[in-house]
């Protein structure tokens, strides 16, 4: 089974390339990696996107729903995606 995790920001924002950078982190951590697809949303490329979430950039959603906003908690993350592995 594939989770996909979706980076939603817009481009020259700080705090997207630091949320990218723990996403690829963990991605490099976790045995399950190989079963995560990474995908990137800008808010200015779709204007419902924008309305729901421009407060809270960079969001991350694991399989489409709301797992972070603003700080990716490395740990957490990784936990979030290998909690179905046991």
């Amino acid at each position: 089974m594939t989770t996909t995790v979706t980076l939603i920001g817009k481009p020259e924002c700080h705090l997207c390339d630091d949320a990218r950078g723990a996403i690829e982190r963990v991605l490099t951590q976790i045995p399950s990696a190989a079963s995560v697809t990474l995908e990137e949303k800008s808010i200015l490329d779709d204007t419902a996107l924008y309305e729901r979430y421009w407060e809270q950039i960079p969001v991350v959603l694991i399989d489409g729903e709301q797992h972070t906003f603003w700080r990716v908690d490395e740990r957490r993350l990784a936990s979030a995606l290998t909690e179905d592995d046991a």
